[in-house]
């Protein structure tokens, strides 16, 4: 909607709330009078074209709890007469041009029922107020001050806001050192003063902070906190479990010296960014104890010494960034850092391995004498020289060889290749796709896939697991792809690789993600699967707001499940030959604009052969989803399987998590067999869903899920045992048109 708003709103005497956010009306507001608005409660007027200032008469709303003006263009000083607002709880006027952050807070701390203030982004250019007459705020929990140009300290009134719970003043002009008060702030959690100019060395005080040492929860926010600068990951194995994460956000200042061994007290963090500073000295061997952090960002400093071997046990960690320093010696792999890409560690000259294509021998080679060295140096550059052309005759006669092949190859190459890339051949680009039916979807080149990924850009991430990065990919036309890299370690050898996906290619299902294509490119391996408008399942459980139309209703969770059990029992029991799939998750059941389910990933799992029963492998799964056996013996197997879904029908059952990173809770499955075994089934209904008249369904699915959990793997359903219990429960359901459910 557009224009400006109609005097005739003033009329609506009985409104309680004017949600008009995000749309195009422009003009000023006190055209509205909001002096006949008694009963007003909210005012969200939020990424608008306001001008002028705030008008007088919506001081007048009494009964005001919630105001929001931010991402507007209104300008002036805050009038005094706010502090009528005795109820006012939530204000936002960030994103406008509000000069005087003096007076407006002078102002403000009269409205002593606050507990969100988020003014950032107004004020520029002036000095940090340190006026100990702004103290007050006596409820304030989240405050927001960030982007503002500021200069001057950080300054001491804040060390008097006793529930502040969440501190953004990232993007201004502050100097000077942390102060040593911060650990006074006792429910202090998130604390972002990243791009500002402070200096010193990172106190102990800020590893003294309660909120953080402790695996204690923070009092529940105010859930009209709606554009807090939050961190907003991807699409990732986990995901940060409350809306505001744990968070410490250091980067790019000018702080200098050691990262302090003490911050391993710190066992509640979930996002660790010190990025861009000067740090020197080695990674904290005590960093590693931090088994919930989720994020860790140590680029662009001057930390030297091995990566420690341990960070290999921070399970939950999604995003890892230490690029850009001085570190040395080989990459430890076989666990987390197996899951990161190469641009996590670029800029580490010394540094080795298969994810940086840069071999270790060189540096474990022992120490000879100086004449030692010349000689072996000649001997190898002769012996060198004479191989290299023999080698480059071969490549010469082997390119054109296969240059007349159906598939054709390129040089290995990286992600810092890609403009060389774009000058290759036609032949060297080709992207080998999937035939789908009739036809072949028009091919594309590998360089298109560079192009629609902007250089596989971390902002196009829209997943990650063992096996490697997910990327959103945009073509010139609009169709979106998903473009899946494997990890280059873990890539099989190309013949294996070709040979696998055209198999699996001929995995076609209803209720299985397509995969279109896939490409060969020196040692990198691309697939191309569709694009899922809607994410995943773990998204709408678990990652969404609490507005309740973001909650999955009871007959859209069966349906879902109902699907991704269509899927499952395709590759267990239709497809030839039969595939196991090794990682059943709910981020791996992926929904399409009308909310149909595809089961994704499953061509990441061996094929089981028609004369073979299991395939043993490494440990494959996900933490909260494994079956207790395969902790015994390493063999993956379609009871397996069953397990891993058992524990999706308990997510979209009970709404919680498998593992919840930040909680000393108990494991979803111990827990609802806990609850069950003493009567209490009914507690373990999702409470947005219980007594909403599908309790009943719900038991039965419950009773299901319960069975697929079963600790002895013999025990548990097949896959279409469990098909036939799901189209049981609701036969019609899965036949009848897809529910829509607006998105907030």
């Amino acid at each position: 909607m557009s224009g400006e708003l109609p005097s005739t709103l003033g009329n609506c005497t009985n409104l309680i709330t004017i949600d008009f956010k995000g749309n195009n009306f422009s003009g000023e507001l006190h055209k509205v009078n909001f002096f006949n608005l008694p009963n007003l409660k909210t005012l969200d007027l939020l990424y608008n074209n306001f001008i002028g200032a705030i008008p007088e008469s919506i001081y007048s709303c009494s009964k005001l709890v919630a105001l929001r003006l931010s991402g507007n263009r209104l300008h002036g000083q805050l009038s005094p007469r706010i502090s009528n607002l005795k109820h006012l709880v939530f204000l936002s006027l960030a994103g406008n041009n509000f000069t005087n952050i003096t007076n407006t807070l002078q102002i403000l701390k009269n409205c002593r029922n606050l507990t969100s203030l988020l003014i950032g982004t107004n004020f520029k250019g002036e000095v940090m107020p340190e006026d100990e007459i702004i103290g007050g705020f006596p409820n304030l929990q989240i405050l927001s001050l960030s982007n503002c140009s500021l200069s001057g300290k950080i300054p001491l009134w804040l060390s008097k806001l006793e529930k502040l719970q969440v501190l953004t003043l990232h993007t201004n002009q502050l100097s000077g050192p942390i102060p040593a008060w911060i650990k006074s702030l006792k429910s202090l959690f998130h604390l972002d003063i990243s791009n500002n100019k402070l200096t010193g060395e990172i106190p102990t005080a800020l590893m003294e902070m309660p909120m953080l040492t402790t695996e204690k929860t923070a009092t529940r926010l105010d859930p009209r906190v709606f554009e807090l600068p939050v961190y907003k990951q991807p699409s990732h194995q986990y995901r940060i479990t409350s809306a505001i994460p744990k968070l410490l956000k250091l980067a790019n200042n000018n702080f200098t010296g050691v990262i302090p061994q003490e911050i391993g007290q710190l066992k509640s963090l979930a996002v660790l960014n010190f990025s861009s500073n000067s740090l020197s000295g080695d990674i904290p061997l005590q960093l590693c104890n931090l088994t919930n952090l989720q994020v860790l960002d140590l680029s662009s400093n001057h930390l030297t010494g091995a990566i420690p071997k341990a960070l290999n046990n921070l399970h939950f960690l999604s995003v890892l960034n230490i690029s850009y320093n001085n570190l040395e010696g080989p990459i430890p792999n076989g666990g987390q850092l197996s899951t990161f890409s190469n641009n996590s560690f670029e800029g580490n000259p010394k540094l080795c391995g298969p994810i940086l294509l840069r071999s270790c021998s060189s540096a474990e080679a022992p120490t000879i004498s100086t004449t030692q060295s010349r000689k072996k140096i000649i001997i190898g550059i002769a012996f060198g020289a004479f191989f290299g052309v023999v080698l480059l005759l071969l490549v010469y006669l082997l390119t054109s060889f296969k240059g007349k092949s159906l598939i054709t190859k390129s040089k290995p190459c990286n992600n810092k290749d890609e403009e060389a890339i774009s000058h290759m051949s036609n032949s060297e680009q080709s992207l080998v796709i999937v035939p789908r039916g009739k036809g072949e979807k028009n091919k594309l080149k590998f360089a298109d896939i560079v192009k629609a990924t902007n250089n596989f850009q971390q902002e196009n991430i829209i997943g990650c697991g063992g096996c490697g990065l997910v990327y959103k990919a945009t073509l010139p036309d609009g169709t979106k792809l998903a473009i899946k890299k494997l990890n280059g370690e873990m890539c099989p050898m190309e013949r294996e690789f070709t040979a696998e996906v055209e198999a699996l290619s001929m995995a076609q299902h209803e209720n299985l993600v397509p995969l279109w294509g896939y490409c060969i490119q020196g040692d990198s391996r691309l697939l191309i699967y569709s694009y899922m408008e809607n994410g995943s399942l773990d998204d709408w459980l678990h990652n969404r707001d609490d507005a309740a139309n973001s909650i999955l209703d009871w007959p859209m969770r069966l349906k879902i499940a109902q699907g991704a059990s269509r899927g499952l029992s395709y590759i267990h029991d239709i497809c030839k030959p039969h595939i196991v799939h090794r990682d059943i998750k709910s981020s791996n059941i992926l929904l399409d604009k009308e909310f149909k389910a595809y089961v994704a990933d499953f061509g990441l799992s061996r094929l089981v052969l028609a004369n073979k029963t299991h395939v043993t492998t490494e440990l494959v799964g996900t933490l909260g989803y494994i079956p207790p056996e395969y902790a015994q013996g390493w063999v993956a197997t379609l009871r397996g399987d069953m397990y891993s879904f058992g524990v999706v029908l308990l997510e979209l059952l009970t709404g919680r998590r498998p593992v919840t990173a930040l909680s000393s809770s108990k494991e979803l499955v111990k827990w609802v067999q806990e609850m069950t075994s003493e009567g209490k089934q009914i507690e373990v209904l999702d409470p947005d869903l219980r007594g909403m008249e599908h309790d009943e369904q719900m038991l039965k699915v419950l009773e299901i899920a319960c069975r697929c959990v079963d600790y002895n793997a013999c025990m548990r359903p097949t896959i279409q045992e469990v098909v036939s219990c799901l189209d049981g429960i609701d036969p019609n359901l899965w036949m009848q048109n897809s529910v829509r459910i607006e998105r907030s």
